[in-house]
Order: structure tokens, then sequence, then C-alpha cells
């Protein structure tokens, strides 16, 4: 019988060290969900008074402060469209970099330069830019392009680091079977690349969603949902505003979840046949 090793010290340590890590990482959220499912007479703190699901009802209800659905309909659609133009743009810019151009290192750290940029500074200069150009900032607009600077680098870090593994011998052999340079792209790179692109599709989407600094100064008129929550926490004294943390939690994950069943789902099929 294989006897089995002591664990050292280090071990020990370095357990306790990450499970410190864990506790801070989701022990806020976990205390927040908590709370969320206060009594009506409930507090924002413990102990908690009584258990139910008012504060979820009352979340549907008419507020004196704050627009949930609006800034959640606002933070959805700009998400998507985020992580459209995301997808396209990086796919697209993965192509050209392969094969070289003119400027195409200037151009490359021109983009990744944007990530060492406090984002607040790049809220403000966007939203500058639309004031002295006499443009009212919008949340389809500014906020957009604020979000793009944000997500646009780690979308090519990722599609990069996908094309420079990707083995080059599947499309020398479709062309050698007569496939044309579409439909070498179309039936043979990006169906081996999908479940890459998923990710970056996730990864553009939960950036727009959550992104709260570069929406600062760039949304206008319209909080999204991370500057509404934000503005609740100065008016609002009761545990509505963890039930509305609860569910966007619940949702980020949703989303993340589909988008590791459909990678699970595309690698089964191909697996398949």
């Amino acid at each position: 019988m294989r006897t089995r090793t002591p664990r050292g010290l280090s071990f020990y340590l370095l357990g306790g060290f990450f499970a410190l890590f864990v506790l801070f990482l989701y022990g806020p959220t976990v205390t927040i969900a908590i709370l969320s499912f206060q009594g009506p007479d409930g507090g924002l703190t413990f102990p908690m008074n009584g258990f139910s699901t008012h504060w979820f009802a009352n979340l549907f209800e008419k507020q004196a402060v704050g627009d949930f659905g609006g800034s959640f309909r606002r933070s959805l659609v700009l998400g998507v469209i985020v992580m459209a133009l995301t997808v396209v743009i990086s796919v697209t810019a993965g192509f050209a970099f392969r094969r070289g151009f003119i400027g195409s290192t200037a151009l490359f750290y021109l983009t990744v330069s944007s990530l060492v940029i406090p984002s607040i500074l790049v809220s403000l200069g966007i939203g500058l830019l639309f004031t002295i150009a006499d443009v009212e900032p919008a949340w389809y607009s500014s906020a957009l392009g604020a979000h793009l600077t944000w997500t646009l680098p780690f979308g090519l870090l990722i599609v990069f680091a996908i094309f420079n593994r990707f083995d080059k011998s599947y499309e020398e052999a479709a062309r050698d079977l007569g496939a044309g340079p579409w439909q070498t792209v179309r039936h043979v790179v990006l169906p081996i690349l999908l479940p890459s692109i998923i990710g970056v599709a996730l990864f553009g989407f939960t950036l727009s969603y959550d992104e709260f600094a570069r929406s600062l100064m760039t949304a206008g008129s319209f909080n999204t949902l991370p500057l509404e929550i934000y503005g609740m926490t100065t008016n609002v004294t009761t545990p509505v505003l963890y039930a509305l943390g609860t569910l966007t939690t619940v949702f980020s994950f949703v989303v993340i979840g589909a988008g590791i069943g459909a990678v699970l789902l595309l690698r089964r099929m191909r697996e398949r046949g």
C-alpha cells in the first residue's frame, strides 16, 4: 500500500492563506446575499430581523428613489453592444495582425496603452470631448466608446494568444482541398476558434456590465446599473439595495454559466463528429 507523505508546515500556511483569500473575495457577496432576505422590518446590518423575500418583491414595485428597471435595461443593451463590437473588432484585428501591416506595432501599443490609463481619466476625457463638441454624452454613444477602450485591449490580447497557438496546417489542408480564403475562414478557422471567441464575448459583456469608472462621466442623464447602485448607497436605507445586488450577481453567474455551457456543448458536438 502507498504510504501518505505527511504535510509540511508550508502546506497548511498556504492553505490558510488561500482560505483567507477566498473569504475576503466572496465574504462580502455572501453577506449581502444573506441580508437581502431580511424580514419586512429588517435593517442593513446583523442580526437579521426575520427571514423573507419581501425586499425582492419590493424591488419590482415603484420606488421613491432609483430606476432599477431602466438602469438594468441600459446596462444589458450596452453590454450586448460592447460584446458584439469587441468580438468583431478583435477577431478581424487578429486576422489583420497575422499578416502584418505598416504601423501595426504602434497601433497595438496604442490600443493596449488604454489599460494603464486610470479609468476615471478616460471617462473624464471622453466626457469633456463630447461637451466641447456640443454633443450631449449618453450611455449609447460616449459610454459605449469609453467601454470599448476597456474591453478591446483585453479582447485583442486574448485573440492574439489564440492565433499564436493556432496550427496553420489546418488552413493549408483546406486550401489543398480547393477551399477559397473565405471558405477556409468560415468552415475551418472560425469553428476551431469558436470556444475562445465565446470567451472573448463573455469577457467583453461582463467588463461592460460591471463598469463604473468609465461610465461615471460618459453615461449622461440616464444611469447604467453600477451608477444607479452607487447613487442608491447615499439615499437608500433598506435591504432593497442588497436584493438588487444579489439579483445582479445571480444574473452575472447565469451569463457566465451560459457561456461555459455553450463551450462544453460545442466541445461535445465536435467530439461526436
